[in-house]
């Protein structure tokens, strides 16, 4: 977990559901990584809360009940914000303010805000203001609120809804502003991308925290930012590396998230046209990590929505110095030993066994196995550009030759 530096931590309540097609664990895994990204945003979480339920609830997401144990919570203790772990619809989110009466987030909202934090360039920062806006659109009309105090009669009729109308209107304009300041920048960087000549290309994909900046400045010894945060990379960055003799092409590209907000795989279309045009891309796994697989499912889920689900793709397991397996005791006749348990050596032996040498485990901060890797990656762009130049065979040997 990351440790709380900021003084001022704005404290909040996280609320999620147990469901038919969300189990207790999967719950509590979620939660756990909304309470990350709470601390990612500057907040600080004091209380969880959970429910078992058929569906959510359509007026206020949780039952009755719930809320107002949550509502008697946030008074009793001055809570200032509820997060909660799914997206919330426009009158959900109304009718969960007015019970409340604190500020009211779901896991979009959050996201954004992190991406809003985190945007650095003008690039990104239209991108994450368009994500904004189309996510702020239908739900300006609970932002008007106040209007519903005053009384009707001469000269009182209909000024909220022309308040709201007026700012729709504006929001509006201004999504196609930035719309259509976006496609001027992607003309920009197709133009870039074009100059490039005609290097083999590779892009970093994977989950959001699992290393792919670190690795990247460990193979193109470069600066890319590192911090142990969400969302830590959200420009792309492109580096030219070298291994032996072989020049390619590396792109260090934003990390995917469970529940990634559709506005953002929208608005961040451009960004990850790098992960598109690439030839190769090196999927970057967080071993360490307990639910690890799930997190591939995720990425892979997202890859397939923007058209790179059969891309040639090496599995780069990292971390491997931080994987620790959950003791098991044999001498315990109830115990029964699951995936938790399992050593490195025999998840070696699993479905990644069938992976063959597209499966690289390493660790990029301490640099352990990264000759291997090295090896493999300088195959693959190797066999990748003899294939679109044969005549260039004779330039590029095996690696064992060339070191």
């Amino acid at each position: 977990m990351l440790e709380k530096k900021d003084i001022n931590l704005e404290k909040a309540v996280l609320i999620g559901v147990i469901t038919k097609n969300q189990d207790e664990a999967q719950s509590k895994e979620y939660l756990d990584e909304l309470e990350f990204l709470t601390y990612t945003a500057g907040g600080e979480v004091v209380k969880r809360f959970t429910q078992k339920m058929e569906i959510p609830n359509p007026k206020t997401f949780i039952g009755t009940g719930k809320i107002q144990d949550v509502q008697n919570y946030i008074k009793e203790h001055e809570i200032g914000t509820a997060i909660f772990d799914d997206e919330l619809t426009p009158a959900q989110e109304r009718n969960i303010s007015r019970i409340l009466e604190c500020k009211v987030l779901d896991r979009t909202n959050l996201i954004l805000d992190i991406f809003a934090q985190r945007a650095q360039t003008s690039y990104a920062r239209t991108q994450v203001e368009l994500a904004q806006c189309e996510y702020l659109l239908p739900r300006l009309k609970g932002m008007w609120t106040h209007l519903e105090r005053q009384r009707g009669g001469i000269g009182m009729r209909g000024p909220g809804e022309r308040e709201i109308e007026t700012d729709r209107r504006i929001v509006r304009d201004r999504i196609t502003l930035l719309k259509d300041k976006i496609k001027t920048i992607d003309r920009q960087q197709a133009i870039q991308r074009g100059n490039r000549g005609q290097l083999v290309r590779v892009a970093l994909v994977g989950y959001t925290n699992v290393g792919k900046s670190t690795l990247m400045n460990v193979i193109s010894n470069s600066e890319v930012f590192v911090e142990d945060k969400l969302f830590a990379t959200l420009d792309t960055t492109v580096r030219k590396v070298v291994i032996g003799n072989l020049p390619f092409l590396a792109t260090d590209t934003v990390g995917f998230i469970r529940k990634l907000p559709t506005q953002l795989i929208e608005s961040f279309k451009s960004t990850l046209d790098e992960v598109r045009e690439a030839d190769l891309l090196l999927h970057v796994v967080d071993i360490s990590h307990h639910n690890f697989e799930e997190q591939i499912d995720s990425v892979n889920k997202i890859l397939g929505e923007i058209g790179c689900a059969n891309k040639p793709t090496i599995m780069v397991f990292n971390k491997i110095d931080a994987y620790e397996p959950v003791p098991f005791d044999e001498h315990d006749l109830i115990a029964v030993r699951t995936k938790e348990n399992y050593t490195l050596e025999e998840w070696k032996k699993t479905w990644m066994n069938k992976i063959g040498d597209d499966a690289i485990f390493i660790s990029a901060l301490n640099k352990k196995n990264l000759e291997a890797f090295k090896k493999r990656v300088y195959d693959e762009v190797r066999s990748i550009h003899v294939t679109r130049f044969p005549y260039n065979d004779f330039l590029y040997q095996d690696y064992e030759e060339e070191e």
